[in-house]
């Protein structure tokens, strides 16, 4: 696949709140965002500066709101060691996290290039970052192969098991397979979030109100289906279960299929279980599922 490579700086102002999966970047011209293909353009900020949303990552979320009640976080343990790996790695000799979870860094900003195939339906940049010297000039479209995929900070928070593999349907098969083989390996040795007793994705979590998958011993998924969780309880806050959780994710509408499988599916249920009236689990590995883009 060919991607649009564009070189600037990482750079992390006093109001920033970067988590696993963004990080702000400034092209060396501020006018190539321009460049970037999208139902939706890009709209910097006054200093160039984009949250770059990293392709086919999903870290715990540090900050999420969604479209009801406040502002929450996944267990905070994970979601800031995605984070803080994803600046060290970009160059970033230190991080010092604030509890706002705004950072401050050291050096200030530091080279680097992301490769991107388009802005989606937010507006927001979705792309592969890069450090140091890119490989090709900024505004040329370059062919990305598993060798320079692997180069990326995408590849490297998978391979140790920070984050989780959530695949979209315009990112290509080989790339996808390729990662998909990462995050395994990353699992069978327990690395990161596949350690004993921390990712409970696929085991179940008992869910009896928001602290169940906010507090510091809360339980770690899959950062969308925390964000549905999320979602749900904001609207049923005095509800103990969660029996009408399946039918609102029927009505949240994601679409998907399974890579062993042609069909489309349509809301989440389809690959989510709930027993007990409180016990949630996913019925699918995150690799297993791709969704459609929006």
């Amino acid at each position: 696949m060919f991607m649009l490579l564009i070189k600037g700086t990482f750079r992390v102002p006093a109001d920033a709140k970067p988590d696993g999966d963004t990080v702000p970047f400034i092209p060396d011209n501020v006018a190539d965002w321009k460049l970037v293909p999208g139902c939706k353009q890009i709209a910097p900020k006054a200093d160039g500066r984009v949250s770059v949303r990293l392709e086919a990552v999903d870290a715990l979320e540090t900050h999420y709101e969604g479209p009801y009640g406040t502002e929450q976080h996944q267990p905070l343990d994970f979601a800031h060691r995605a984070a803080n790996e994803l600046l060290a790695w970009v160059g970033f000799d230190s991080v010092d996290r604030h509890e706002d979870e705004t950072v401050a860094t050291i050096p200030e900003s530091v080279p680097g290039f992301i490769l991107t195939r388009g802005a989606d339906i937010y507006g927001r940049c979705v792309a592969l970052v890069g450090r140091g010297t890119p490989p090709a000039c900024t505004g040329y479209e370059v062919r990305v192969d598993q060798e320079l995929l692997r180069k990326t900070a995408n590849f490297h928070l998978i391979s140790l098991g920070l984050a989780y593999p959530t695949f979209y349907a315009g990112f290509p098969k080989e790339l996808r397979e390729f990662l998909t083989t990462t995050a395994q390996q990353a699992r069978a040795a327990k690395k990161g979030l596949w350690a004993d007793d921390v990712d409970v994705t696929m085991k179940g979590a008992k869910v009896t109100g928001m602290s169940s998958i906010t507090a510091a011993n809360g339980a770690v998924m899959l950062p969308k289906l925390f964000r549905r969780l999320k979602e749900y309880l904001d609207l049923k806050p005095s509800e103990p279960l969660l029996n009408c959780f399946p039918s609102y994710l029927a009505g949240a509408g994601d679409t998907f299929r399974i890579t062993s499988e042609r069909e489309e599916m349509v809301g989440l249920h389809r690959v989510v279980e709930v027993t007990n009236g409180h016990t949630v689990r996913m019925t699918r590995q995150p690799e297993e599922i791709v969704f459609e883009e929006k």
